[in-house]
């Protein structure tokens, strides 16, 4: 049982909201978290659709299975209800007669909201959540809230002993609970494999209505070998030799299942965001690793794919933290025509920004800074800080409003 930084927030919201959803990839610890918050409620019901006899009852009947689960009056949880989407209009029609806060806490292996069979509109009765892998925050234990001090221009000041090969062993690692634990070698290697063979054969097929996906674990292994570029869906699928919209319609379910994320374009012009590629991301970079053969830190493909892994590694740390912070902000990636790029932007509500560049390099210097300076430029009086995440010890002011930051500082409070 690791503390989950997103905890207390689903309970904030299941005081004032009818229905809370957790969603995110499989074996990312939904369920475990779902059944636990449960034990603190009265009267809480748990079922989950993954056995078949309750989704059997689901799929024949909506209504009726809502009902007999509601009709105690306490929190009903209902695990993977992706499995049966119709429920959702259930769940709608039971809180529009009762919208009273906390009745139904869902989790769901895919983003269900965008899943074309559900229509009907949870809006204003449904909050969600998103639950990634393990951040390295909890499995450290660490408390604290790196994004809040980001925005205030305050970020963490660290000395850390870790080098270059410990950020990679973590990255190689990934954020699974079930993996955490296990050592290098083969019996991670073979979760790894179970788990896509899993995630391809039933997830993305049931998602997909579709009978024959042997070109996903292709298309995963060209994703991954292109992690952190931008995506170019016509290259991609010239690579691969399969149309430009099937690639596009395949990493739409992909991501829709967890395993594959696009981190949109950064912008001033809102218009022109929507115009720009975006850029491509593994969910854990344990399974990306995978994915490349690269499952241990003194192989050579390890050491070849290095800096994708570190930074999307470091990228996706802060997007799990991002799910806890008093801040709310949405992340985005910076290029401009001239290659000035930022890894990750954060914005938050009202405009302010904050620049991440991640470095797998020991040491950096101003020079370093080229794409945070040209962000903090577009960005203008909004832009709060950057920072350059490198593999070093300690922090180190880089110019004004610029630092560079040891990764260890992503797990450093508390």
């Amino acid at each position: 049982m690791y503390p989950r930084l997103v905890a207390p927030r689903i309970v904030e919201a299941l005081a004032d909201t009818p229905v809370v959803l957790v969603h995110g990839p499989r074996q990312a610890g939904k369920s475990t978290l779902v059944r636990q918050l449960a034990t603190s409620a009265e009267n809480a019901v748990y079922v989950t659709l993954d056995d078949l006899t309750p989704r059997r009852s689901a799929l024949a009947d909506p209504e009726t299975f809502v009902g007999g689960l509601a009709g105690g009056g306490g929190l009903v949880v209902i695990d993977e209800v992706q499995l049966a989407p119709d429920l959702l209009r259930a769940i709608k029609a039971s809180v529009d007669r009762d919208r009273r806060p906390g009745r139904f806490l869902l989790t769901g292996s895919a983003d269900v909201l965008l899943l074309p069979t559900v229509s009907e509109s949870l809006a204003g009765r449904l909050e969600r959540h998103t639950l990634w892998p393990l951040a390295e925050a909890e499995v450290r234990g660490a408390t604290g809230d790196l994004v809040a001090g980001l925005f205030a221009g305050d970020p963490p000041r660290v000395e850390s002993e870790l080098l270059r090969g410990n950020y990679l062993e973590l990255a190689l690692r990934g954020g699974f609970p079930e993996v955490v634990d296990r050592p290098v070698g083969r019996r991670r290697e073979r979760w790894f494999g179970s788990y896509l063979d899993t995630m391809v054969e039933r997830d993305v097929r049931q998602l997909g209505n579709l009978h024959g996906l042997i070109e996903v674990p292709r298309l995963l292994t060209a994703f991954a070998s292109r992690t952190c570029g931008l995506l170019n869906y016509a290259d991609l699928g010239r690579d691969l030799e399969m149309e430009r919209l099937t690639v596009k319609r395949y990493l739409d379910l992909l991501e829709l299942a967890f395993l594959v994320d696009r981190l949109p374009a950064w912008h001033r012009n809102v218009g022109k965001r929507l115009r720009k590629n975006p850029k491509g991301l593994f969910v854990d970079t344990g399974l990306m690793a995978h994915l490349l053969g690269a499952g241990a830190t003194d192989t050579a493909t390890a050491e070849r794919h290095a800096g994708a892994l570190i930074e999307n590694f470091a990228i996706m740390e802060l997007r799990k933290l991002l799910v806890a912070s008093d801040v709310w902000a949405r992340g985005y990636h910076y290029r401009t025509e001239d290659g000035a790029e930022v890894d990750l932007v954060l914005e938050r509500h009202g405009g302010d920004v904050v620049g991440i560049e991640v470095k797998a390099a020991a040491a950096v210097s101003p020079r370093d800074c080229r794409g945070l300076r040209s962000l903090q430029a577009a960005a203008g009086a909004e832009f709060v800080c950057g920072v350059v995440l490198y593999t070093g010890r300690q922090t180190v002011p880089l110019g004004e409003r610029l630092w560079a930051v040891p990764m260890a500082g992503l797990w450093a409070g508390g």
